[in-house]
């Protein structure tokens, strides 16, 4: 079963004095404990070249974020954030347990929803939609374009400039092959602005969004 879920990119990597608009004062318990594990999760990501090394990093940050849903279990944040590592270990993993992971992770992502559906200025709606585009569908999975795009342009309503929402949205509009559509939201996702607290993320999505934008480019000269 192929998952592409191990490019997420964090759909929750938004600054964080947008992150605490709508939830607990930035220097409140449950806010530092997320930023290190937005931390801790780009440096996996974008800075551990090695899969093994990844997995076991992984595997380890699950075990912070399950506590830390534990502790804030009425936290929106700490939902998007396990179920957003859950998605993580499942693209990494490409296992048969990935399926039950990415399953856990969008209950996460929808609970997150119901409770706030702005909590990380609408990441669960990122999350959620990247997930449906990223997994298979029927009968293997619950994968589905519809409600990909759905929840994506949800997420673009709550964020409409950040880098991720646009990102993902791209990513989803290349993969249906909408190779101009695709281009004007990476180009927006490029352009939005830096985020200070989150400068290894950045840096890492960037990279991928040109490598996008150079799949595109040459799509369409051909």
């Amino acid at each position: 079963m192929k998952i592409r879920f191990a490019s997420l990119a964090c759909a929750c990597l938004v600054t964080l004095g947008a992150q605490i608009a709508d939830a607990a004062p930035a220097n409140s318990p449950l806010m530092d404990s997320i930023s290190q594990i937005q931390h801790d999760w780009a440096r996996i990501k974008y800075q551990t070249p090695d899969k093994d090394q990844q997995l076991g990093a992984i595997h380890q940050l699950e075990t912070t974020a399950d506590a830390l849903a534990l502790q804030y279990a009425d936290s929106p944040e700490a939902m998007i954030w396990k179920g957003i590592i859950l998605s993580t270990d499942a693209g990494l993993d490409q296992g048969l347990s990935a399926l039950g992971k990415v399953r856990d992770a969008r209950a996460l992502f929808e609970q997150a929803i119901k409770i706030n559906p702005d909590a990380l200025n609408g990441s669960a709606y990122t999350s959620l939609g990247s997930l449906y585009y990223q997994v298979p569908g029927w009968p293997l999975a619950f994968g589905s374009n519809t409600k990909a795009e759905e929840f994506l342009k949800k997420a673009l309503a709550i964020n409409p400039d950040g880098i991720d929402p646009n990102y993902f949205y791209g990513d989803f509009l290349l993969q249906d092959k909408r190779y101009k559509e695709a281009r004007t939201y990476f180009q927006h996702a490029l352009a939005a602005p830096d985020r200070p607290e989150r400068p290894d993320a950045d840096a890492g999505r960037r990279q991928e969004i040109k490598q996008a934008l150079a799949e595109i480019d040459k799509a369409l000269a051909n």
